[in-house]
């Protein structure tokens, strides 16, 4: 039975505390407002506002890249979506956590609806006008698939072909049916569905999974590498006026260790020199100077 499932099992996520149901239900709500405002006023307000096409996108209105994601172009398009994003979210979310999922669910959504506007402002015999807006969870939706696919490679799956006829097949070969369907619609278009934002939702899924770990593995060491100081030279800087007869020197000239002597002194004024200028040395720090300059020569 297909309850028995792996992926039909509950996860350890509650529903209370799961981003999928949250986001089935943030879709749920902004379907049934877009209903309403269209009997108050007839013309898609949401659409005009939120739906994505390469038109828009070209005047600047890149908000539109997230918020078409939340809209549907109807009852059965919200229903298909849901289910399909509770059957594998749930998974997802539970293996990555609720931030990595987010990132994917969203990003993939974004990198689809690029890949269709793109694909209708250059090729717009296979993608549509430029002119005609896309809405629909979808793009996101097939990246999670995806993201499925490669966590979860071989687990079976129970479909209903055509609603009727029940199939059984791994998530793997889910996913490659996918993409060639998706190539089908883009060749032989005879609907109204973005098959390019599909495709671009699940390359971003699938990319997702394969490096981004690794991307963000990179860019965390890349942030807190060491930085490289280039080793400085010491400028002669003559004291102001001489020590007070009868004075003896500083303890730091005679007791610290060349090295220490730099570190601990000498390094914290060069900073204070290239900040403000040699002009804001107090007698102290020039008189520091002095003697790192007659240590480094006994070197």
């Amino acid at each position: 039975m297909i309850e028995n499932r792996d992926y039909m099992r509950e996860t350890p996520l509650t529903p209370a505390r799961s981003l999928t149901v949250a986001l089935i239900i943030i879709n749920a709500v902004i379907f049934f407002l877009q209903l309403l405002l269209e009997r108050i006023q007839p013309g898609s307000v949401l659409d005009r506002w939120l739906a994505l096409s390469a038109e828009r996108l070209a005047r600047g209105e890149v908000w539109r890249l997230l918020t078409f994601q939340f809209l549907h172009g109807g009852l059965l398009h919200l229903l298909l979506n849901s289910w399909a994003l509770y059957v594998f979210g749930r998974s997802v979310e539970a293996t990555l956590g609720r931030g990595r999922f987010l990132q994917l669910y969203l990003g993939s959504g974004v990198v689809g609806g690029l890949m269709h506007v793109a694909g209708s402002a250059l090729l717009p015999q296979i993608f549509g006008p430029p002119q005609v807006q896309v809405v629909g969870a979808s793009a996101g939706l097939y990246g999670v698939i995806a993201a499925f696919a490669v966590l979860f490679p071989h687990q079976p799956l129970t479909l209903l072909l055509f609603f009727v006829l029940p199939i059984t097949l791994s998530a793997r070969v889910l996913l490659i049916a996918s993409v060639a369907l998706a190539l089908i619609g883009l060749l032989m278009p005879q609907d109204n569905v973005a098959h390019g934002a599909h495709l671009g939702g699940m390359l971003a899924g699938y990319l997702f999974l394969r490096w981004g770990d690794a991307v963000r593995e990179r860019l965390e060491a890349w942030r807190q590498r060491p930085a490289r100081r280039r080793p400085r030279e010491l400028a002669q800087v003559g004291s102001r006026r001489r020590l007070p007869w009868g004075s003896t020197r500083e303890d730091w000239e005679s007791e610290l260790p060349p090295d220490e002597f730099i570190r601990r002194e000498v390094d914290p004024i060069l900073d204070k020199i290239s900040a403000h200028g040699i002009h804001s040395l107090t007698e102290r720090e020039r008189r520091i100077l002095e003697a790192a300059r007659k240590k480094m020569t006994r070197r």
